[in-house]
């Protein structure tokens, strides 16, 4: 590998918009290569040579691939802490992981591209009922977070933090789903604030996309 940053990206993937975050907000440069999921390119001989498990993103730094997002962003708040995206206090880090964990864990897995193309495949489930599939578990996460949000500020407070990156994607997968955000008026607000800030807006599907 060389000295280059490279993303192995795809402009919907939200695990992969965690990571355009977390690079735009510690200022890393890098250069993206698109695997479109769409056509499955992700499961291409040529990606799985890279990362077996054939899921995006993945990221070439410093010598090394890295794969799951997650894993990814901790490596970069270990070896570029500046801005700090997990607490250094242990109590704080469990809290903004575990509301991370509420999303990347529980929520964005099972109502993703390759569930939904199983939902359709093996059980029949048509097109309405894979999006009800998801608003369904979109909700449920986001009921946990609203309960856990701030009354003002951000999760991380005045800065971001690793739960305020996997929101955001979070919540363009819950517009695009067309899920009703009327209940979660804390989540909103974050939304919008994180949003508005120059290295989430670089990240954003729109900003990227090819």
């Amino acid at each position: 590998m060389s000295g280059e940053v490279v993303l192995y990206d795809y402009w919907r993937s939200s695990a992969a918009y965690r990571v355009r975050i977390a690079l735009n907000l510690k200022g890393i440069a890098y250069r993206a290569v698109p695997v479109d999921l769409s056509k499955g390119e992700q499961g291409g001989a040529d990606y799985t040579g890279r990362n077996p498990q054939g899921l995006i993103p993945a990221l070439e730094i410093d010598g090394n691939l890295l794969t799951q997002s997650l894993a990814i962003i901790d490596y970069l708040d270990q070896t570029r802490p500046e801005p700090r995206l997990l607490p250094a206090d242990p109590a704080l880090r469990a809290a903004a992981l575990g509301r991370a964990l509420v999303i990347a864990a529980d929520t964005h897995p099972i109502q993703n591209l390759r569930v939904m193309n199983r939902l359709k495949s093996q059980f029949g489930a048509s097109q309405d009922q894979a999006v009800e599939w998801n608003r369904h578990w979109i909700s449920l996460g986001f009921a946990t977070l609203e309960a856990q949000a701030p009354e003002s500020g951000l999760f991380g407070g005045a800065q971001p933090d690793l739960s305020d990156l996997c929101l955001v994607p979070q919540m363009a997968n819950a517009r695009r789903f067309e899920v009703p955000l009327g209940a979660y008026p804390r989540l909103v607000r974050i939304d919008e604030a994180l949003r508005a800030l120059p290295a989430f807006a670089a990240a954003a599907p729109e900003a990227v996309k090819n």
